[in-house]
């Protein structure tokens, strides 16, 4: 009799902890863009990463970081529900010449996996004497 209660005990107590895991695969177009040659004088040049839940369960982004302060990025706020696409916006603030590789580190609240890092990366070039 005991060892039945305590049968019906353990098999509760995993269907709960199963129950309660969530199924919330991330998975974006792409993890690195390059933007290849900008002027300088063009200004501020902005990508948007694509992201698709793969998983049956809405995912919400909670934090997007940035390398550096010449990176400004946004993203969707809302949970993003099964099936649906959700980005990155990614701002790259040229202030000087020259060749640069940033990483912005997206937090996914409840995704899997719990982080991702994206690149952009590209070359400032001088403005020619016609810009």
């Amino acid at each position: 009799m005991k060892k039945g209660i305590l049968l019906i005990i353990v098999c509760t107590i995993v269907n709960m902890v199963y129950a309660q895991q969530t199924d919330t695969t991330v998975v974006f177009n792409k993890l690195v863009h390059d933007f290849g040659a900008i002027v300088k004088n063009d200004g501020s040049q902005t990508y948007s990463f694509e992201f698709t839940n793969k998983g049956t369960d809405p995912v919400t982004v909670q934090k997007v970081t940035s390398s550096c302060g010449c990176t400004t990025s946004g993203w969707t706020k809302e949970p993003v529900a099964p099936g649906e696409k959700g980005y990155i916006k990614v701002t790259y603030h040229p202030s000087s010449i020259t060749t640069f590789s940033k990483s912005i580190t997206v937090n996914i609240a409840n995704g899997n996996p719990e982080s991702v890092v994206l690149r952009i990366r590209g070359n400032v070039t001088a403005p020619t004497e016609n810009q």
